[in-house]
This record gives structure tokens, C-alpha cells and sequence, in this order.
């Protein structure tokens, strides 16, 4: 099955009073037409909620998330969100338990990772954190029929490879991300962009669409392909410099750090800097310039956000880093309300209503909610932590949240939060 993504409109929400972090074929469910408004039935404290979860069966969700690795600072906000996915899931009566793993960056690990994790009961996959790690691993969760959650896998392959039958996401792709960061580049005043990108396929798959959507606004690019295993990128440094660009976009992990300070060596401003989903890490200006940290103010960083009211209750726990927490939050929740739906832990029963619980039916914020709703025989519609989301035929999501921050008084601040529209 082939999707399209045509088009994003950014909506303004709020200023984001937090600081905060990166990257399918047939679909057992299909569209349904927009169900009429319905009105939500009020409970008069018999309305089979507790009937319905008591004979649900236990979903168990294996965790695939970098505990080590060049993306390891995005381990606390994914799976603090998963947790508290799972405990808000439990309150709410509903019966899920989690076993988790470690991914690093290494598709190797990854899927060493998730056959222990299969052998041991999971039922379900949230992760990995990587789209190339991801990559490791989607086949044999395609050939155990395995529901696969991503919170953070934002490349558009997986949007039309055949194997990825039993994936969905939480997270806005490349194809909705570029637009964004292009518009961004532009009003600025880019005109004359170097687009580095590590050689993966997150960094190639954003870095062509960047470009796309550069030259759609009449500002010229040039991509530069690195590798993450270099020693140094002096020579990535000079490539800029040679190019005469104006403004920088860095597509990069934790070797993201060590291009910063080659480029400032080079004379690049940090002002015009801008950074992928990779480099969304709040400590970054202190890895740059230890003692220093002042010195990246001005460096602008994009990556999927959850509402400014999730942050500020994820923030709490991790100190600030909240990127793609709220994506994973609501993969727990998508996943328990898919499972809840079908009656079922099998992955061809969670995909087949993975659509239907997040798309034209009632609104509703919660599992509790949501599982209410459904008790009474009520088609739902779940609004997450991290936007309407509305997934797709072949599990992509139709709107999700984004945050645009920069590094102010040597501390990354979100500026803003915007939800982005992907019909």
C-alpha cells in the first residue's frame, strides 16, 4: 500500500515554559466514513467499564529504547513517557505490563534485544528509538506478526516498504517534519543552505526532503553525506566554508556535538545553526563548550513534541528533556486501547483497530475515558499527549505536535509548540 502525505499547516498553540529532544504496507483496518456526532452516554455507575477491562486480556509491551548509544538522551524522556503510559493505563483499571530492553544505536543489539523480549511473552514492541535501528528489527516483528509502536521514527520509508504491515507511529515523518524546519530556515533569512547529514537512513531520507522543500521556497541547499564513525569533521567544516552557506542544518547524533564545534572553529555562527530531532538534547551546550555554555546561544533545534501540560509533568521526572515522551506515552495507550478493542494481544488483532480507536469516533483524552466510552458500545476517537494523531490506513499519524527550540542564556528552550496537519 503506497501513502501520501500531501501538505502541512502549522497552527501556533502556545509558548512552551519548559526546556526539552529523533528517525506499512496492507493494514488489516481500513477507512471509515466520519461517524455522525454522537452523544456520550452518562454512567449511572453500572456501565460495564469494569466488565469490559476485567475480561480483557493482559497486554504485555516489550521496551526497545537506547540505554547506551549515541541517542542514549533520548532513553529517559521515551521510556519515563512509556512508564507513565502504563501507570496512568493501570489506574484506569486496564491490565498491561512492560519488559524492556536496551537498542543502543545498533540494530544488532536491537534485535538481540527483541527476541528476548518475544521469548519472554511480549506481546507488542515500543521502539526502537532509531529509524535505522527500527529497520534491524521490523522484519522479524513482520514475520512473528508482532504489533510495532515507534515514538521517535520519523523516516518515510517505512511508510511504503512492504514489511512494515505490523508498524504504526505516534510521530510526524520526514515528509511533514522538512516543510516545517524549511519554513523556518526561510524566514529567517537562509539563503544559501549546507545541509549535513549523517549517512542513515533518518539523516538521507530528511536531508533530501529538506532540500525539496528549501527549493520550493526559492532558497538554494547542497547536501553533504558524512559518516558517523569519522574521527573528525574538520573536512565537513571546510566543505561549508568552501560553499560560502549562510546557514547551517546539522542531521546528526551525538557526533552532532563535535560537527558544532568544527563549524564554530570555522567561523559559523551558532545563530545560524540549525539542528534535526537527533541533536534535541538539553545537554547539549554543555557538551559543546564545557564551562561555557553560553557560547551555542542562538542554536535552533526541531523535534515531535507533547502538549506544554504532558511536558511540564514528564519534565518533573527527567529534568527538562521531554523529546518524543509524550509520542511514547501514547503508544502505550493506542496500543492498550487497540488490544482492548479487539479482545485480542495478537498483533493482527491490536493493527486491525489501531485506526478505528483514533480516528472518527467521540473524542476522548484518556484510556479510562476512552475505555467508558467503548463499554457502552461507543465508537471512540483518542486524542493523545502528543496531538489528535488520527493514524492512517497504514499507520501514520494525520496530526502530530512539534516544538521548535533554541538555546538561550546557554539552556535549550522550547519557543513554541505547533501541531502539524498531514491530510
Amino acid at each position: 500500500m503506497r501513502r501520501c502525505l500531501v501538505g502541512i499547516v502549522a497552527l501556533l498553540l502556545a509558548a512552551a515554559l519548559i526546556s526539552s529532544a529523533c528517525g506499512s504496507s496492507d493494514s488489516s483496518s481500513g477507512e471509515r466514513a466520519p461517524a455522525e456526532p454522537q452523544e456520550v452516554p452518562q454512567s449511572d455507575g453500572s456501565d460495564g467499564t469494569a466488565d469490559l477491562l476485567a475480561e480483557a486480556p493482559e497486554l504485555v509491551i516489550g521496551v526497545v529504547l537506547p540505554e547506551t548509544g549515541s541517542l542514549s538522551f533520548l532513553y529517559p524522556p521515551e521510556s519515563t513517557g512509556v512508564r507513565l503510559g502504563v501507570e496512568d493505563v493501570r489506574a484506569a483499571g486496564g491490565r498491561v505490563e512492560i519488559l524492556a530492553g536496551d537498542s543502543g544505536t545498533d540494530p544488532d543489539i536491537a534485535i538481540e534485544t527483541v527476541n528476548r523480549l518475544l521469548g519472554e511473552g511480549a506481546h507488542a514492541i515500543i521502539g526502537a528509538a532509531a529509524s535505522g535501528v527500527s529497520q534491524g528489527i521490523i522484519q522479524t516483528l513482520y514475520e512473528s506478526q508482532v504489533a510495532q509502536c515507534a515514538a521517535s521514527n520519523t523516516s518515510a520509508a517505512f511508510s511504503t516498504q512492504q514489511n512494515a504491515e505490523f508498524f504504526f507511529r505516534t510521530v510526524t515523518t520526514t515528509r511533514a517534519d522538512a516543510p516545517v524546519m524549511a519554513d523556518n530556515i526561510a524566514r529567517g533569512g537562509g539563503t544559501n543552505v549546507a545541509i549535513l547529514a549523517r549517512g542513515d537512513d533518518w539523516g538521507q531520507s530528511l536531508s533530501e526532503l529538506l532540500a525539496k522543500s528549501l527549493d520550493e521556497l526559492n532558497v538554494t541547499s547542497e547536501v553533504v553525506v558524512f559518516s558517523q564513525d569519522a574521527v573528525n569533521f574538520q573536512d565537513i567544516a571546510e566543505s561549508v566554508r568552501s560553499m560560502a552557506a549562510d546557514t547551517v542544518v546539522i542531521l546528526a547524533f551525538a557526533e552532532g556535538a563535535q560537527i558544532v564545534r568544527s563549524l564554530l572553529e570555522a567561523g559559523v555562527p551558532p545563530s545560524a545553526m540549525h539542528g534535526g530531532a537527533g541533536m534535541f538534547d538539553v545537554e547539549l551546550p554543555s557538551i559543546v563548550s564545557p564551562g561555557n555554555p553560553e557560547l551555542l546561544d542562538g542554536f535552533t533545534v526541531y523535534a515531535a513534541s507533547g502538549s506544554i501540560e504532558f511536558n511540564e509533568r514528564l519534565s518533573e521526572l527527567v529534568g527538562g528533556n521531554v523529546v518524543f515522551g509524550g509520542q511514547a506515552y501514547d503508544c502505550v495507550v493506542v496500543l492498550a486501547l487497540a488490544s482492548l478493542a479487539a479482545g485480542s494481544t495478537e498483533g493482527p488483532g491490536i493493527l486491525a483497530e489501531v485506526q478505528n480507536v483514533t480516528r472518527y469516533g467521540t473524542k476522548c483524552f484518556d484510556y479510562g475515558e476512552c475505555a467508558a466510552l467503548m463499554a457502552e458500545g461507543v465508537d471512540i476517537d483518542y486524542d493523545g499527549v502528543s496531538g489528535p494523531l488520527d493514524l492512517d490506513e497504514v499507520g501514520d499519524i494525520s496530526v502530530g505536535r512539534f516544538g521548535v527550540a533554541q538555546v538561550r542564556d546557554g539552556a535549550l528552550q522550547v519557543l513554541r509548540v505547533q501541531d502539524i496537519d498531514v491530510p
